[in-house]
């Protein structure tokens, strides 16, 4: 049968769903990036804000109905907080949980085209559920899945109610997965998670994320390792320095931010404020050399002022990030802010453009700092005569050359321009 997968949302997301087409090749379907002539779609939906679940219910209808007759399966967030809504929409649905009993139900009900709706109670489960990681055949790298969950509760977010409590992948299916992905000539694996600073809290012994990076790169030596989102309160002296020591690690550190401001932290109810964060910045910086640094920011969050906002604008300039993702807040019913009083939607917008254009010059400048120097690049496609893939700091870099797919290969940089570097492979 040919089947599509449509997902929406994180990482987390994006690696069940390679998992979900694992799983339905192995039964014998085709998985299929067609979204025409289908026995059955699959959407993996998103729940992070009130508009994720309006894309969610969008992908839905759209495919439905450009399938006629196609059988719709829904999983994901949105249809673990929203399963009545879903069901309305679906002949399968599932939430978050059990991505195998997922697959399997969608494959009886091909042949027996009975619905099922089954969702639980995300809190209710205790233990990692292990989905084969993998990669499409195209692309170098590949997403590993080691923890599930979150208990943070941030006043904003739905997540901990859609996936629950803290779950981590065991260690040693950490390094034997990232073993397996090496021998099928992946050459970077990015550890993910819904919170992966929590990752190990509920093994026995409670190793540390620390712990699951150095199991994954001696497991996998030849591929470099990037590590997902953090918290910043993970960024210690001990985490720079035993994580220094790793050859494959990628000096690229993506920090969970969301505002640079201590009062709007704390109505956000963030567990650290700009100087524990700042922090975090300085030892990174200090200890990775050239490495980059990222983060989330949300603008508009209930109640913010105009100083607050001008306070977060100056904290994200001090820490100069080589890059961003800046949205304006999007209210989630079943939230803490979704009672708060709301701005008005045109001031959030402003603001994420205001600061989005900070960000983009920050990158900018960073962009720039990187000519002259010579990076290790991992080349993943090519496009008009130039093939292009991403630093260890993950600048986009572009250079001529003979098929590049999958090498790491050093590049003298020699300009920036458009986003991205631009530079000679050094073959």
């Amino acid at each position: 049968m040919r089947i599509h997968i449509h997902t929406l949302g994180c990482k987390v997301n994006q690696f069940e769903s390679q998992a979900m087409a694992t799983m339905l090749t192995n039964l014998g379907h085709t998985v299929t990036e067609d979204e025409t002539g289908l026995d059955a779609i699959v959407i993996n939906t998103c729940a992070v804000t009130a508009e994720a679940g309006r894309k969610s219910r969008q992908a839905i209808r759209r495919l439905s109905e450009l399938n006629p007759g196609a059988l719709v399966a829904v999983c994901g967030c949105w249809s673990q907080a929203e399963a009545k809504a879903a069901s309305e929409l679906g002949d399968i649905v599932y939430g978050t949980g059990d991505k195998s009993g997922f697959v399997a139900a969608l494959d009886r009900a091909l042949v027996e085209r009975q619905s099922v709706l089954r969702v639980d109670n995300a809190f209710d489960r205790r233990s990692f559920e292990l989905l084969p990681a993998g990669s499409p055949a195209s692309r170098t790298r590949a997403l590993l899945k080691i923890e599930d969950g979150c208990v943070n509760f941030c006043a904003y977010c739905v997540i901990p109610y859609t996936r629950g409590r803290v779950r981590s992948l065991e260690l040693e299916d950490c390094a034997s997965e990232s073993a397996r992905l090496m021998a099928e000539g992946c050459r970077e694996i990015v550890l993910t998670g819904i919170e992966i600073a929590s990752y190990g809290t509920d093994l026995p012994g409670k190793p540390t994320l620390v712990d699951a990076v150095k199991a994954v790169a001696k497991a996998a030596p030849s591929c470099r390792i990037r590590l997902g989102s953090l918290e910043p309160r993970v960024v210690t002296e001990d985490f720079c320095r035993e994580l220094s020591a790793l050859p494959n690690l990628c000096p690229h550190f993506h920090l969970s931010l969301q505002s640079g401001c201590d009062a709007t932290l704390e109505r956000m109810k963030r567990k650290y404020d700009t100087a524990r964060f700042y922090e975090a910045v300085e030892l990174l910086r200090s200890t990775f050399d050239n490495c980059g640094i990222t983060a989330d920011l949300i603008t508009g969050f209930p109640g913010e002022t105009e100083e607050e906002f001008s306070e977060t604008l100056a904290f994200i300039e001090k820490c100069a990030f080589s890059s961003m993702h800046v949205f304006p807040y999007s209210l989630r019913p079943g939230t803490a802010a979704a009672s708060m009083e709301q701005l008005p939607r045109a001031l959030k917008e402003s603001r994420a453009r205001t600061a989005g254009a900070l960000a983009r010059r920050m990158r900018d400048a960073f962009l720039v700092s990187q000519v002259g120097r010579t990076l290790p690049v991992l080349f993943e496609a090519e496009e008009n005569g130039y093939w292009s893939g991403h630093a260890g700091n993950y600048v986009l870099v572009h250079a001529k050359g003979e098929n590049l797919h999958n090498a790491v290969v050093n590049v003298q940089i020699t300009g920036a321009e458009n986003g991205a570097l631009w530079g000679n492979a050094l073959l």
